[in-house]
């Protein structure tokens, strides 16, 4: 089992490098990445990307941790299901399945926007099992940007018509990309192949509208749900020219938690762990390893 905070001794040959496995949650094939060794950190990939987007952080967590940066169900290159419930509740109740799955008892865990609001409702629906969340410009309901997209998306002649005309537009896969950097310079051809590849694939975009039509309702879920994850330890991590979740609304989401970190990376945009990820892993790194000292003073304390 791996749990937060507890050190696993290093075996011969562990690497760095992430290695490709399988696993079964609610009867789904999950795919996901593992690499390193130590207390777990899990992370949780944001709409339409996949574990591909923690490629460059995955490495460097990796040399404190036990990484795991899954394809959640209906994204990346697991297993989509048609009858897959997108309700944010459901989708957090399967990121338990699939901790489960690992054997990982509690973790901390690492979500990037819809992920990171995902990530919020796992550490609601099972407290005991989350030492510590790292919210990277999570969605929430304090965000004005882009809710005249979600609108439009919500209507249910468009929900029907944009998969078909999104799956085969790679410009348009390219345009998805480029919104979330600060600086598109940055972005390398194998960046924009990387994301394409899941994107092409049946149910994908499906799977994208499904969550948007709850979006409202899920939302309040969030707001409901913030009191009693108040006293989880929280990092928040924004990039200064995030254009897709409003960096304003890092305030109103901070007041609900009673230790609160937030730090701003200058010039990233909504994928800082991408566009600098030596900067984002050692601001993640520095904050898991006070966590793990405030609980061994408390534990000295209590004993």
């Amino acid at each position: 089992m791996y749990e937060a905070g507890k050190i696993v001794p290093k075996q011969a040959g562990d690497l760095l490098k992430p290695a490709e496995d399988w696993v079964r949650v609610d009867g789904l094939k999950v795919r996901f990445w593992r690499a390193g060794s130590g207390p777990a950190v899990v992370l949780l990939h944001g709409l339409l990307g996949y574990s591909f987007s923690w490629r460059h952080a995955i490495p460097i967590l990796a040399r404190n941790a036990t990484v795991f940066a899954p394809d959640m169900p209906g994204a990346g290159f697991s297993d989509c299901g048609s009858n897959l419930d997108c309700r944010l509740s459901s989708a957090a109740a399967r990121v338990l399945g699939f901790m489960d799955a690992v054997e990982i008892s509690s973790c901390d865990l690492v979500g990037s926007s819809y992920g990171g609001t995902k990530a919020a409702i796992v550490a609601g629906l099972a407290p005991s099992r989350v030492r510590s969340l790292i919210l990277v410009s999570p969605a929430n309901p304090w965000s004005r940007n882009g809710r005249m997209r979600l609108k439009v998306l919500q209507n249910p002649a468009v929900a029907w018509m944009f998969p078909k005309f999104a799956r085969p537009m790679r410009g348009l896969h390219s345009y998805f990309v480029r919104r979330m950097y600060g600086d598109p310079s940055k972005i390398t051809a194998e960046t924009l192949q990387g994301y394409a590849r899941p994107l092409g694939m049946p149910g994908r975009f499906e799977h994208a509208v499904k969550i948007v039509r709850t979006w409202n309702e899920d939302m309040g879920q969030l707001e409901g749900i913030l009191l009693r994850i108040s006293t989880v330890p929280t990092l928040l991590v924004w990039g200064s020219k995030d254009r897709v979740v409003d960096l304003e609304s890092a305030e109103y989401l901070g007041q609900h938690f009673q230790s609160v970190r937030t730090v701003v990376i200058p010039r990233a945009g909504h994928l800082p762990y991408e566009e600098c990820p030596e900067e984002f892993c050692r601001i993640v790194t520095d904050f898991l390893a006070e966590i793990g000292l405030q609980t061994a003073r408390t534990t000295r304390e209590v004993t």
